[in-house]
């Protein structure tokens, strides 16, 4: 059984703690690896990589930084398929939507090959006599990330590149169970020239992570998880001093109004509930339906359902894959049982699927829900998995009230042809990012992602300017040169003219 190692100081360094987990295919579910987990010893190596390189880097030039970041992305892109069928093979997402997460994460290495642009500083001549006055921005020094299953490639890619653009050097932890693109995107770092222990990965548990929250030597954490994880992270990432970004989970709705076109909603609904089988945190989970929009619309969602392919996700014809575990499929089933029990009418019930030949996957088919209210388990929590809930209303006002009350303010949508309705939705609804007939609205790259509510704890969103900022802190710098006209002595308070 092939074991996957850390990548230490520009290299793979194989894991000496004796602990290990294990890696399974979600589609067959066979264990087909292990992965070393780190002991404090091993991300201590990682850090110490990191803080000895960053002596060179962080005082590297902007030239020499996206030198190499050009190249990364050309080999990135070049790797594209290599890294999809990694991702498929440990997450069960199908090849179509893992190399779609490659894309998105390229997004990233684009802004971060632009990073000169994003460190100009400012300047204001003259604000005394022959005094000026700049602002410019540092990196920080060692950073880390913690990322998350369901995106191996593009979370790992929302953090680092630009991290590292902006001068720091950089220790990822990602998910244990799904291993292997980070380290392929390390291999291919160091072969665009990064310079050795810029780039770190270190697997791991909890162990691991309580090692990067605590250590003195990291200056910031970025993580992407759920709510309670990303609690965590950030009340023990800056109790120990540290800058932290932590993104949480969702509650996702989609609004829609009668005026709405109902098959481009249907098909929105389907694409942003079922895609990835809906362990992102931007899925839709909550359909919204105000006054008589309910039946046709869960008529046409239901038409839609019943058609979708689901199957290994390296065969062609498959639309949707396996969930990541096995206890991870009996948990998003058990909210389906749970559902119909407090009273939720089940239009479709997908717990019982199977893939003829993979009948040890880790399988679910989609499920849609009906009539759930907010007291509603289903309702209530962040199930992960492909199970839509509507939620039906009378009013827009009832339904903003609603979507409101939610803990969680990371994503939401409305369709409507009314711009009056949508402006007014997109002023008053308390979340991070809205789609105007869109159900997914995850920004570009020089747009910042990240929600509201227990959907983020820390200041900065991820990505874009505020990832910059987050990766970068301020300076002012006040500056005179003497004049031979210069001198004296002047005991008074000093005065600007």
């Amino acid at each position: 059984m092939k074991t996957l190692s850390h990548w230490i100081g520009g290299k793979p360094v194989e894991g000496v703690s004796g602990n290990y987990g294990p890696v399974y295919n979600p589609a067959t579910g066979a264990q087909e690896k292990q992965v070393a987990f780190a002991s404090v010893d091993e991300v201590d190596a990682a850090v110490s990589a990191a803080k000895e390189a960053f002596r060179t880097w962080g005082t590297s030039s902007l030239a020499k930084r996206t030198s190499v970041l050009f190249k990364y992305r050309e080999l990135l892109d070049a790797h594209r398929e290599e890294i999809a069928r990694l991702i498929t093979a440990e997450h069960g997402k199908v090849h179509s939507d893992a190399l779609g997460e490659v894309a998105r994460g390229l997004e990233i290495v684009e802004l971060a090959c632009g990073i000169p642009e994003k460190l100009k500083g400012e300047l204001s001549t003259q604000v005394s006599t022959r005094v000026d006055v700049s602002s410019i921005r540092q990196s920080l020094g060692v950073v880390a990330g913690i990322t998350p299953f369901n995106f191996p490639a593009m979370v790992p890619m929302w953090m680092f590149p630009l991290a590292i653009a902006c001068g720091n050097t950089f220790v990822l932890k990602p998910s244990e169970k799904v291993p292997s693109a980070a380290f392929k995107l390390a291999e291919l770092a160091a072969e665009a020239g990064l310079p050795d222990g810029v780039l770190n990965v270190v697997n791991g548990d909890k162990v691991a992570v309580d090692a990067i929250l605590e250590h003195p030597d990291i200056a910031a954490v970025s993580f992407v998880g759920s709510t309670p994880i990303a609690r965590y992270i950030h009340t023990t990432g800056t109790a120990n001093g540290k800058r932290v970004q932590a993104l949480g989970g969702a509650k996702n709705h989609m609004l829609v109004l009668p005026d709405a076109d109902l098959d481009l909603a249907a098909d929105s609904a389907i694409n942003a509930a079922y895609g990835s089988a809906g362990e992102r945190c931007m899925a839709i989970s909550v359909v919204v339906a105000v006054g008589e929009t309910a039946d046709p619309l869960i008529g046409k969602i239901k038409e839609r359902a019943d058609q979708l392919r689901i199957g290994p996700g390296d065969d062609p014809a498959s639309e949707m894959g396996p969930l990541i575990t096995k206890v991870h499929r009996d948990k998003v089933a058990s909210y389906v049982s749970g559902a119909a029990a407090q009273g939720a009418d089940v239009v479709i019930d997908g717990t019982g699927y199977t893939v003829q030949g993979y009948e040890d996957g880790h399988w679910i088919g989609v499920s849609l829900l009906d009539h759930v209210t907010p007291e509603m388990d289903a309702y209530r929590d962040e199930i992960f998995g492909p199970v839509l809930s509507v939620v039906r209303v009378e009013t827009y006002d009832e339904a903003i009230a609603l979507m409101n009350n939610s803990p969680w303010g990371n994503g939401t949508a409305i369709f409507t042809r009314d711009g009056g309705a949508a402006r007014r939705f997109q002023m008053e609804v308390e979340a991070g990012m809205v789609g105007v007939n869109v159900p997914i609205p995850v920004p570009v790259g020089y747009h910042s992602f990240g929600g509201w509510k227990d959907s983020l704890f820390g200041d900065h969103h991820i990505y874009g300017n505020d990832g910059v900022h987050f990766y970068t802190r301020g300076k002012v710098v006040t500056t005179r040169w003497p004049d031979p006209s210069d001198g004296g002595i002047n005991l008074g308070f000093p005065s600007n003219h």
